[in-house]
C-alpha cells in the first residue's frame, strides 16, 4: 500500500495504455476473520492515504468489494484487461490463493507478473543455501544471510510523468462504485471509540522512517535507547505496523539504516545486528513458507509438543486484562485499546500465559495478537509466540 519501491506497479505501467490500482476487499473475511477494530481503522487510513497519493498522480484506487475467485473474471471481461501484477506473498495461505488466479488469470488468456518487495530475501534461496530446509536458529539463519548477495535496492516512488503515459479511467460515479467503506459499513460500533493512536497509510510511515532515522547515535554505536518507562508509550518513530501493511517498504528501511551507518562510521560495512528487528522478521517468514501448520502444535514438525492446560476462565481473564496482576493487566488494555505494546511488553505478557503462569497454549494467545495486534502477521505473530512459549 506505497508508492515507493512497488515494483508491480511499476511492471503494470511497462508499456500500458491504462493502468488500475485495485485492492480486493473481501466481506465475508470483514466479518468472520479475527481483525478487531483498530487493525481494521489502520488499514482503511492507509487506503484513503494511497488513494489521495494516486490522486496527485491523475489516478484512483479501486477498491472492489467481494471474494476474488468472483472479482477477478467480471473485471478481466469489464476492463478488459491483459496483464495483472501483484506483489508475492510468501506464506502458505497467500501461495495458494495466488496460484489459483494466476490459474484463473491464463484460462482468461490474462499475463500475470509477480514481484516481491514485502522480504529484503529470496526466501527460496535461503533454504537452498542451507541444504534445502529452513533455518531454525536464528544464529544459522544469519550465518546464510551473510553469504548471500546484499538485497536489492528499493525502486524510487511512482512518478506523474509515468502515470501520465497511463490513462486511468475515472468514472464519474467512481466514489460510488469503489470507494473506502467505513468501520461502520464492515459491522463495526465505532460510539465510544477513542481516536487512534496509530495512524495508517504510506505518509505517516515515511514521516516515520525520517524521525527514526534522526536517532543517529544509536545507529552509529549500534545501542537501542535504554528502556524506560516512557518506552512502554507508543513511539513516534515505530515502524512494524507500516512494514506489516506494505506502507513502508524494508528495502527502504534497510538501505537507510545502511547508508547512514556508512556515513557515521566513514564508509564501514555494518554489522548484521543494525538490521536485527528486520532479519528476525525474515527469519520467522523464512520457517513459515512452507510449513502451513506454522500457527499451531498439530502437525507442525519444529513446534515442541507441550502438555499445556486448558483452562477458558483464565484466558479470557488475561486478554481481557482481568488476571489481577497490575503489570500484565496494564499491558493488556493498552493492546486492546491502542493496537500495540512493547517488545519486552510483549515478551511478559507471553510468557506469563505459557510458560510462566498460567500453562495455556502459545496458540491461544497468538489468536489473541492476531485480533488486536496492529503489527500482526501469520508467520511473524506465530514464530515469535512458538519461540517465547518454550
Amino acid at each position: 500500500l506505497r508508492l515507493h519501491d512497488n515494483p508491480v506497479l511499476q511492471e503494470a505501467l511497462n508499456g500500458a495504455d491504462t493502468v488500475r490500482c485495485v485492492y480486493i476487499l473481501d466481506p465475508w473475511f470483514a466479518g468472520a476473520a479475527n481483525v478487531g477494530i483498530n487493525r481494521w481503522r489502520f488499514l482503511l487510513e492507509a487506503l484513503e492515504d494511497l488513494d489521495s497519493s494516486l490522486k496527485k498522480l491523475n489516478s484512483r484506487l479501486f477498491v472492489v468489494r467481494g471474494q476474488p475467485t468472483d472479482v477477478f473474471p467480471r473485471l478481466f471481461k469489464e476492463w478488459k484487461v491483459t496483464r495483472l501484477t501483484f506483489e508475492y506473498d510468501p506464506e502458505p495461505y497467500g501461495k495458494e490463493r495466488d496460484g489459483a488466479i494466476i490459474k484463473m488469470a491464463q484460462e482468461f488468456g490474462v499475463e500475470t507478473v509477480v514481484r516481491n518487495s514485502h522480504t529484503l530475501y529470496n526466501l527460496d534461496r535461503i533454504i537452498e543455501v542451507n541444504n534445502n530446509s529452513p533455518p531454525l536458529t536464528f544464529k544459522r539463519f544469519q550465518t546464510i544471510v551473510s553469504r548471500l548477495e546484499l538485497p536489492r535496492r528499493p525502486l524510487p516512488p511512482i512518478t506523474k510523468q509515468q502515470m501520465d503515459k497511463c490513462h486511468t479511467k475515472i468514472a464519474d460515479n467512481h466514489d460510488q462504485l469503489y470507494s473506502i467503506p467505513s468501520l461502520e459499513e464492515l459491522g463495526f460500533k465505532t460510539e465510544g471509540l477513542p481516536p487512534a493512536v496509530w495512524h495508517g497509510g504510506e505518509s505517516e510511515a515515511l514521516d516515520r522512517l525520517n524521525k527514526h532515522l534522526d536517532k543517529k547515535v544509536w545507529v552509529a554505536n549500534l545501542e537501542h535507547p535504554r528502556v524506560n518507562t516512557c518506552s512502554l508509550y507508543a513511539s513516534p518513530t515505530g515502524l512494524s505496523p507500516y512494514l506489516r501493511f506494505g506502507c513502508l517498504s524494508c528495502r527502504v528501511l534497510y538501505y537507510n539504516l545502511r547508508e547512514l551507518y556508512m556515513k557515521l562510521r566513514k564508509r564501514c560495512s555494518p554489522p548484521l545486528s543494525l538490521f536485527g528487528q528486520l532479519l528476525w522478521r525474515e527469519f520467522f517468514y523464512t520457517a513459515a513458507t512452507n510449513n502451513p501448520n506454522f500457527d499451531r502444535m498439530d502437525g507442525n514438525p519444529i513446534c515442541v509438543q507441550i502438555p499445556w492446560d486448558q483452562n477458558p476462565e483464565a484466558l479470557a481473564k488475561w486478554a481481557e486484562g482481568r488476571t489481577g496482576f497490575p503489570w500484565i493487566d496494564a499491558i493488556m488494555t493498552q493492546l486492546r485499546q491502542e493496537g500495540w505494546i512493547h517488545h519486552l511488553a510483549r515478551h511478559a505478557v507471553a510468557c506469563f500465559l505459557t510458560r510462566g503462569d498460567l500453562w495455556i497454549s502459545w496458540e491461544s494467545g497468538m489468536k489473541v495478537f492476531e485480533e488486536l495486534l496492529l503489527d500482526a502477521d501469520w508467520s511473524v505473530n506465530a514464530g515469535s509466540w512458538m519461540w517465547l512459549s518454550c
